[in-house]
C-alpha cells in the first residue's frame, strides 16, 4: 500500500488572480489528493496536499510552476503528519 503523506506549501510570486486555486484543485483531483487551497492576505497562496506520497510530491512539483499566467518566485514546503483530510476544497 502506498505511503501516505501530507505537505503544506506556501507559493510566493504572482499567484493570485491567475486561476492558481482552481488549477490547484484540478491537479489535486487528477492526482486523487485531499486537502485545500486558499489565497492568503499577504498575496501568497497556501495549499495542503494529502494522499499517497508520490502524488503529493507531484502536486508540490506542479506548485513550483503553477498555471500559465502565474509567476512563481518561491515555494516553501513543510511535510506534516497526515490529518485525514476528505476531498479537496478551495477555501475563501
Amino acid at each position: 500500500m502506498p505511503e501516505k503523506a501530507r505537505a503544506r506549501v506556501v507559493v510566493r510570486g504572482r499567484v493570485q488572480g491567475v486561476f492558481f486555486r482552481a488549477e490547484t484543485r484540478d491537479v489535486a483531483h487528477r492526482l486523487g489528493l485531499n486537502g485545500w487551497v486558499l489565497n492568503r492576505q499577504d498575496g501568497n497562496v497556501e495549499a495542503v496536499f494529502e494522499g499517497d506520497e508520490e502524488s503529493v510530491r507531484r502536486a508540490v512539483d506542479w506548485s513550483r510552476v503553477g498555471p500559465p499566467a502565474a509567476r512563481v518566485e518561491s515555494v516553501e514546503v513543510v511535510w506534516e503528519e497526515p490529518a485525514g483530510e476528505s476531498g479537496f476544497k478551495v477555501r475563501h
